[in-house]
């Protein structure tokens, strides 16, 4: 019996939805996981310099795989050839990966899943099975989105309310306040079954202002490429959306001063440091790589701010290479 009445829940927003003709899904793991059965995959070449979301859905899809080098350029670092019913598996990092670029890989490889999960912006090729996460460029606790011409199955649909409380107190409080919930909530899809996007996450990114977002993304990483650019151990190719990676020697070390003056830069692939060796490409990136925040919430001001803290950590400590 439909509700009449009663109090008035959190507003229905109208907007569009950026990549509404994809399966709208939980979580890219949960994308990978179905795209894993749907395509049938019996290997899957991954890249070293990835994270345990993607090699654990391989896992529990009990899909093998093979780990692959990837160069500072984020482009395959070797030669490879696929088998019956083995896929590449391509991540654009940083959106660094142009589509020439990527196109030039699936006319080689042919069998390719490209994660967007760091460039949310930039459309899929035509044919290519693509996947795109939220969680990174939005304050939703889920929610994904899937190309492929594969067939799917029939999915419940998920359900968000009680894992929006990190959300909520991150709006009003500071953020290691909420921290703890915050990577319960990234815990929690580990054993996640894929399931249709929460009716609340739908809702919310149709309040989103993707052109204003983007705009406001891609210029802050340009005025931290004006000042870093010449001293950035990494030739970045592309103006980003998702975060400026500034490598440097002793990225680590300055990783943890910026935090002492609350710049919280995150290790994204810590998985790395156990599936590498010391001296290699991916652990050097891995450890130097300093992922610094561009996202919406920040302006002109915020940049230079967090510029000149760490050009003087950096100076201090003389990290600049």
């Amino acid at each position: 019996m439909r509700e009449i009445g009663g109090y008035i829940e959190i507003e229905h927003f109208s907007g569009s939805i950026l990549h509404a003709e994809a399966a709208a899904l939980n979580c890219a793991r949960a994308a990978l996981t179905l795209l894993l059965r749907a395509r049938e995959i019996k290997r899957l070449l991954i890249p070293r310099f990835i994270c345990e979301s993607v090699t654990g859905a391989c896992e529990r899809a009990g899909v093998p795989y093979t780990l692959y080098g990837v160069g500072r350029d984020f482009l395959p670092a070797e030669e490879m050839e696929l088998g019956a019913g083995e896929w590449l598996y391509l991540v654009n990092y940083y959106s660094q990966l142009s589509n020439s670029v990527i196109r030039g890989l699936v006319e080689k490889y042919r069998r390719v899943i490209v994660d967007n999960a760091q460039s949310y912006f930039q459309p899929p090729l035509p044919g290519v099975d693509t996947l795109y996460t939220c969680r990174k460029y939005f304050g939703v606790a889920d929610g994904a989105f899937l190309y492929t011409g594969a067939a799917l199955p029939a999915l419940a649909r998920d359900e968000s309310h009680t894992r929006m409380g990190f959300l909520l107190g991150r709006f009003e409080r500071p953020a290691a306040e909420f921290y703890a919930a915050y990577a319960a909530n990234n815990d929690f899809f580990d054993s996640e079954p894929p399931k249709v996007m929460s009716r609340l996450t739908e809702n919310l990114l149709r309040a989103v202002d993707y052109e204003a977002i983007e705009r406001r993304r891609r210029e802050n990483f340009q005025i931290l490429h004006e000042r870093l650019g010449e001293r950035n151990g990494l030739r970045l190719p592309e103006t980003g959306s998702f975060m400026y990676p500034f490598y440097t020697e002793n990225g680590a070390a300055l990783r943890k001063k910026l935090q002492a003056e609350k710049i919280y830069i995150p290790t994204l692939w810590p998985d790395v440091f156990q599936m590498s060796e010391p001296g290699s490409t991916e652990y050097a990136m891995a450890e130097n790589i300093l992922p610094l925040p561009i996202d919406q919430r920040y302006g002109a001001e915020d940049m230079t701010y967090m510029l000149n803290r760490l050009e003087r950590l950096a100076a201090a400590r003389s990290a600049f290479t």
